[in-house]
């Protein structure tokens, strides 16, 4: 059972379902108290209809005895005087409930005491209705009689009247509900057994409708549980051809996918490089080690202890990779970029610095190490000269490293970004390294919130541009 309502599907059928069951509710409600409103309505009209023609006989002054509202088979009447006693009363009128008195014989009054009544009311009359009228107001009850042995529900409507000779009397004149029970009754039968049928129609529609929809949901789990057994990210999840969430789902985990091939290839990439620049050096030093276990004599100390240097520069550049790649966040130091070109110039033959202070976020150590590779870099390949500049754009500070060598070509200038990527093939490993110091300067800059971009400088050499944000 938590399985079935633990999908999508399910939980979205039941929503459906008991949300249709509440409206529908709510409305059956409506419509009954409706009808049943609008059949009361019905009765109290047809009861008030019959009343008011027995009191326009009472004030005709007509006997009780040829009252014709009286004659009536199915509409119960009352009349009662303003004693409660009752002095006219429908034929065949075996009980009733509901009015003034449960009589249901009439009983008639003594003369004397009507005129005396009479009397009494016409000196009290006040607000009641002027003797021979009809009172406008008409009240209703509910109850029920019994006439030739058949016992119904009733409406009945309640009117006074003022006659001149019998004083004020009381009309009770009843409708039957009959037609209110059985309509109300009907509808309420439909209901009971319409809305189940109703209700397993919208469930079964929803169910059928939310499972094409999520079909292509399903294709994309079980697309993503087959690249995760096989561990092929080449592989890519069906999109299906519409505009929905779900296509838009579909394309995502897609783009992903290719997102996280090429890091896993990037990676790849990286590791075999890695291992082939770590192969040369250690090879030269072993072999250099092995001969002069062999022959001191021919020990070349500085070939060994260049090649040691080259190693512990490599493996401290993979290092810094290995971090970066894993997300590592710059210090919050501040870093003035002028006295950090100032530094890291010191001692370089060939390096001028115009700068002005530029005070920026982030790590000295890290943002010394992307001047001194862009140093090293210009160092290779400048003729005579190195400048660097520092100077304040808006809210960017600006680093500039120009060298007036043979530059890049356009086509290149991105490239040279990429790790273990030499220009120049004939350089020796010795002098062109391993190809590690623009890809880091680059790395570094992004992680600081930067960027770094490689022109062409006035001097026909190459230019390399550092952007930081400020310092707040």
């Amino acid at each position: 059972m938590s399985r079935l309502f633990g999908s999508v599907r399910a939980r979205a059928t039941l929503g459906a379902t008991l949300v249709v069951a509440v409206a529908l509710v709510v409305a059956g409600t409506a419509v009954l108290l409706s009808l049943r409103s609008n059949l009361i309505g019905e009765a109290d009209t047809q009861a008030e209809r019959a009343a008011r023609a027995v009191a326009s006989e009472l004030v005709a002054r007509t006997p009780y005895g040829d009252l014709s509202g009286l004659d009536g088979e199915d509409r119960p009447v009352q009349v009662v005087d303003e004693d409660g006693r009752l002095v006219a009363a429908s034929e065949d009128l075996e009980r009733i409930t509901g009015t003034a008195t449960a009589d249901v014989t009439p009983r008639s009054p003594e003369p004397d005491e009507d005129d005396e009544d009479f009397g009494d009311d016409a000196d009290d009359s006040g607000d009641s209705p002027a003797p021979g009228e009809i009172d406008d107001g008409t009240a209703f009850t509910n109850g029920s009689a019994t006439i030739d042995g058949d016992t119904e529900d009733y409406r009945f409507a309640v009117l006074e009247v003022e006659t001149s000779d019998r004083g004020r009397l009381t009309v009770y004149a009843g409708a039957p509900l009959a037609a209110e029970h059985s309509a109300v009754s009907t509808t309420l039968t439909g209901m009971l057994i319409g809305l189940p049928v109703l209700l397993g129609v919208v469930a079964g529609v929803t169910w059928l409708v939310t499972g094409r929809a999520l079909r292509p949901v399903e294709g994309i789990r079980s697309e993503m549980a087959a690249i995760t057994a096989s561990e092929d990210l080449a592989r890519r999840v069906p999109e299906p051809a519409t505009h929905d969430e779900i296509a838009r789902l579909a394309r995502t985990t897609n783009e992903t996918l290719a997102a996280l091939e090429a890091s896993v290839e990037r990676q790849r990439r990286f590791v075999a490089d890695a291992s082939h620049e770590l192969r040369s050096p250690i090879a030269s030093l072993r072999t250099q080690l092995e001969v002069a276990a062999a022959h001191p004599e021919l020990l070349d100390l500085d070939g060994a202890v260049e090649d040691t240097v080259r190693l512990q520069r490599l493996a401290a550049d993979l290092l810094l990779l290995a971090r970066l790649d894993a997300g590592e966040r710059p210090a919050d130091a501040r870093v003035d970029l002028a006295a950090l070109a100032r530094e890291e110039a010191a001692g370089r033959t060939g390096v001028t610095v115009d700068a002005e202070p530029a005070e920026v976020t982030g790590s000295w150590g890290q943002l010394g190490r992307v001047l001194a590779n862009l140093l090293d870099n210009g160092g290779r390949h400048a003729r005579e000269r190195v400048t660097v500049t520092v100077r304040r754009e808006g809210g960017w500070a600006v680093l500039e490293v120009a060298d007036d060598g043979d530059g890049v070509a356009g086509a290149d200038r991105e490239r040279i970004f990429q790790r273990f990527v030499r220009l120049d093939a004939a350089r020796s490993r010795d002098d062109g390294g391993a190809g590690l110091g623009l890809a880091i300067a680059r790395d570094v800059a992004v992680r600081h919130g930067g960027t770094l971009t490689a022109d062409a400088a006035p001097t026909g050499g190459a230019l390399f541009e550092l952007r930081l944000p400020l310092a707040r």
